[in-house]
């Protein structure tokens, strides 16, 4: 296990029980307690975690763990969620796309369909995104026209947030917009840790003609701080197949077309 790996296990412990002793780190991830403790000061130096006599706490934003420190979570799952989603865009379409580990694969497969590339009359797809490293994943992989909205980094996400970018998309049209979110659950709806991020991404839903919702299967039944929509306004999930039957089914019955990568 690398370094960053490391990282990210140990913020998801700490993100789970709020505490976590050098000992029991050591013991979980199977590395020397001398190892757990450098990896403890040096997320502490980044303001991650708070050092503790033995151990660690997590800080308050553990719940919002930046993009970095989310990408080696669920990987595999994220790649063909990413690919099974991109099937559905059409060519010659507008796309809103939102930020997030999950969403970076997507626009990935994106990218690389030669359909979505090509110069013809009507071939090229145009994507509208508030995130900075979707836009950078498209720019440097495709030849799609790319649309960034305005506004307020948020490191966490690379997600920019506020007035500047909700007027420019309450001037635009999408076809259909693909949407990561941190939970969505029948009865709550989609939801996003950040209510600035959620304000953008309901937008995208208001403008959008279909609303596909992409979340790997820990996402599902949960809960997070600000809604972005109702279960009503999504059309589709795109899901791994580690998703539960009975909670598969729980989203057919709402109404929800559901595809399992």
């Amino acid at each position: 296990m690398d370094r960053y790996a490391r990282w990210n296990a140990l913020l998801e412990l700490l993100a789970e029980s709020g505490r976590v002793t050098v000992e029991d780190a050591a013991d979980r991830l199977d590395v020397s307690q001398a190892t757990i403790r450098r990896d403890f000061d040096q997320l502490a130096q980044q303001q991650m975690i708070t050092r503790t006599r033995g151990g660690a706490v997590a800080n308050g934003v553990s719940y919002d763990l930046p993009l970095r420190y989310k990408s080696a979570k669920h990987s595999a799952e994220k790649q063909r969620i990413g690919e099974a989603a991109a099937n559905l865009v059409v060519p010659g379409t507008v796309v809103g796309l939102n930020g997030g580990t999950t969403m970076t694969e997507v626009a990935r497969a994106l990218a690389v369909r030669p359909d979505l590339n090509t110069s013809g009359e009507g071939a090229q797809l145009t994507v509208v995104t508030n995130a900075l490293n979707i836009a950078n994943e498209l720019l440097v992989r495709s030849r799609m026209k790319i649309v960034v909205a305005g506004g307020v980094v948020r490191p966490q996400s690379f997600e920019l947030v506020g007035p500047l970018g909700g007027a420019l998309l309450k001037e635009v049209t999408l076809d259909i917009v693909l949407l990561g979110v941190d939970a969505l659950d029948v009865d709550l709806g989609a939801a996003a840790h950040h209510e600035g991020e959620a304000a953008m991404n309901s937008l995208m839903v208001a403008r959008a003609k279909r609303v596909v919702v992409i979340a790997d299967s820990s996402k599902l039944g949960g809960h997070a701080f600000a809604r972005i929509c109702p279960i009503g306004q999504v059309e589709t999930l795109v899901t791994d197949s580690g998703a539960p039957s009975s909670v598969i089914q729980s989203f057919r019955d709402a109404g929800v077309h559901v595809v399992c990568a």
